[in-house]
């Protein structure tokens, strides 16, 4: 039992909580890597958007779609490709690489229980819960 804790403790050194996350640092974020196709006001009509094989969701429907219940695992899985994707590709870029800036950010989840994912990620996806549409 000492030694569970013992490698717990360990494995979580040196993280953060959500609280630490920043919806400030995510617009940016945003701004520099979602707009082009999710539109400024994340509607889905980027400019991007147009030229695209797929329909580009809006983003402020996420929480609506879901039963009033931002979906952060769902969302952060499909930003940084750990959601299921087809075998030659998804419908979207996969940005796990591009924000692992190696500072892993623990981020509770509606069920309670916790995922693991990059600060820069945990900063985007705390944005995109503010342009929820009530």
């Amino acid at each position: 039992m000492i030694a569970r804790v013992i490698v717990m403790t360990l494995a979580t050194a040196g993280l953060v909580s959500a609280q630490d996350a920043d919806p400030g640092d995510g617009r940016d974020i945003y701004m520099s890597y979602c707009v082009q196709c999710h539109g400024f006001d994340a509607k889905g009509v980027g400019p991007m958007a147009e030229i695209l094989s797929v329909v580009t969701p809006d983003l402020t429907e996420l929480a609506a779609l879901n039963d009033g219940v931002f979906p952060t695992g769902a969302v952060a899985m499909k930003i940084d490709g750990r959601a299921p994707v087809l075998a030659h590709g998804g419908d979207m870029p996969l940005f796990g690489p591009v924000f692992d800036n190696g500072k892993g950010v623990l981020v509770r989840l509606p069920s309670g229980q916790s995922m693991m994912i990059s600060q820069t990620l945990a900063d985007l996806v705390s944005y995109l819960e503010t342009v929820q549409r009530p």
